[in-house]
């Protein structure tokens, strides 16, 4: 699988924990200006999943740290221990 792919190839790819839960769907990139590299994913969550249920978040939005995207293919898989709630 690969980590890299093209921008328009990932508007609305889901996001899944390492572990398989579920988390949402990619929102938007935060791109650093100078470099060009991605510094984090905005998601829309899931309120229905279980993971996100555990981090108790007060919005429908969670942003994660690109470093935590362990591969891009049909989906996003990020690990779950680098998610956190902002």
């Amino acid at each position: 699988m690969y980590k890299y792919a093209i921008a328009r190839q990932l508007a609305t790819k889901k996001l899944i924990t390492n572990r398989g839960d579920n988390i949402g769907r990619l929102i938007d990139l935060m791109v650093n200006e100078q470099s060009g590299e991605i510094e984090s994913i905005l998601v829309e969550v899931d309120p229905s999943s279980a993971f996100i249920q555990k981090l108790s978040l007060q919005g429908n939005m969670l942003e994660i740290p690109y470093k935590s995207v362990l591969a891009v293919s049909d989906v996003f898989i990020v690990d779950e221990n680098q998610v956190k709630k902002e």
